[in-house]
Parts: C-alpha cells; structure tokens; sequence
C-alpha cells in the first residue's frame, strides 16, 4: 500500500470511527425520567412503574403537584424538570398529560409519554374535550369551594376497577381534590407537535373515553399501545407495560423514532 492509499485509507477508517461514535452517542438512552400524577391521586400510584424503572438504571422523579391550579401544577412539575441533570422523558397520566403537555416545551425534554392522558392542542379544555366523548363515569361530585372528586362509592368500578378491591377502596378514601378549574383552562402550544411521542390506551377507562385518547394518539402520530381491560389507573394495574413504552421511549427520543 502506497503512501497516498494509506492516507485515503486512514481518513476513511477515521470518517468511520467518528460516524460510529456519532451513531453511539444519538443512540444513547435518556437517563432521567419525570413521572405526573393526574387529578384525585397522588405521585404514589407510580411506585410500581417507578421500582421497574429504576432496577433497569434509571434515573427516576415523581413530581408532586398541588391540584390547585393549573399554573401552580405546571410550576412545580417544571421545577422538578429543572433540577435534572440533562436530557429528560416526561411521562403523565390523565390530568398529567395536560401538564407535560405545557411543561415538554422545556429544551431538555426529549419525549412525552401520555398514560391514558389528556393531550391537549393549543387552546382546547379537558372539559371541551370530554363532551365531545363523554367518559362513562357519573361519580364527579364538587365540593362549596369549587374542588372536585369522585363519590368513594363509585371510585374502585369507575377509576380502579382493576386493582385489587381494599386498594381501591384505599385509594377512594384518600383521594387529592381537584381544583376545577383545571378542567377548564385553555392549552398553550403544544409539545408534541415538536417533539415525539408516546402513548398508552386504556382500553376500558371510565375516566377519559378511550376513543378520546385514540384521537390525542394519532393527531400526535404518537408511538402508541392499547392495554387490553385496562382501567383508568393502567399505570398501576399494568406497570409492565407502562415501563415497558416508557423505556422505548427513553431510548428513541433523541434519535426522533
């Protein structure tokens, strides 16, 4: 091999190498993940998925938010994203959904992955949107100071029907009240209209009809799953295959699959 043919062969093996390590690097999983919580509950729901996440070496927060406003919810799950180290997957469930929505609009936020969620266009209610398909509950009661909840009496068949009877009797009891007007509070720009996307169905919810969380499924042409007997709280009736979509999405964001 002469020495023209050697250096033509050292820039190619080069240009190689650096494609590769390049490739590598795009390939690369995110590494923190942010889990929100919907309306009536609490973070704890996403133990399950969140134990899965990080035996699999996962760097994983649970935002807790108020449920008194929709600003005061998307400021703090947005100081939980600010506190992460670099590139993040958001991840929210029902009301959630709204919120990363809003908050996925952050420049280290890589994916967002809705759980039977609400994923809003510009200007649209959850509210607006629930009458175009109306859920099957009837359970919503409202307290004198505007916040909301369901009768404990129908809590386990219409949001938990899945979960074990004494957790879902639990979880009726303790429910986090919702202020209203989350409901109503018109959608800023939407993240998924710039980022990709994920998404779970629950294919027997109460709470969101299921064939409203088609129609957020594909206007996001979102990687999407239906879990088959699903109820609202899929997160945690089936955290296999929440953590399972949440893990495709944490290794294809930053490759945009």
């Amino acid at each position: 091999m002469n020495i023209l043919h050697k250096a033509a062969f050292t820039l190619l093996a080069s240009a190689a190498l650096a494609c590769g390590v390049a490739q590598a690097a795009q390939a690369a999983p995110v590494k923190n993940i942010v889990l929100v919580h919907g309306a009536f509950v609490t973070g704890a729901g996403w133990k399950p998925v969140y134990d899965i996440l990080s035996k699999d070496g996962y760097h994983v927060s649970v935002a807790e938010h108020p449920l008194t406003s929709f600003a005061d919810d998307v400021t703090a799950v947005k100081r939980i994203v600010d506190a992460q180290d670099g590139p993040t997957i958001l991840v929210g469930h029902s009301y959630g959904g709204a919120i990363i929505t809003d908050v996925g609009n952050a420049p280290q936020v890589k994916g967002l992955v809705y759980i039977a969620a609400h994923a809003l266009d510009q200007g649209e209610t959850e509210a607006g949107n629930g009458k175009l398909y109306p859920n099957a509950t009837k359970a919503v009661k409202k307290t004198a100071d505007g916040f909301l909840y369901l009768d404990p009496a129908a809590y386990p068949a219409d949001f938990a029907a899945d979960l074990p009877k004494a957790q879902a009797a639990f979880e009726a009891q303790s429910q986090a009240l919702t202020n209203s007007s989350v409901f109503t509070t018109p959608a800023g720009a939407p993240a998924w209209k710039t980022k990709p996307s994920w998404y779970a169905v629950a294919k027997a919810d109460r709470i969101i009809n299921p064939d409203l969380e088609r129609l957020y499924a594909q206007r996001a042409h979102s990687h999407t799953i239906e879990v088959d007997g699903a109820s609202h709280s899929v997160y945690e009736s089936h955290p296999k295959e929440v953590a399972a979509l949440i893990e495709q999405a944490a290794l294809h964001a930053e490759d945009g699959q």
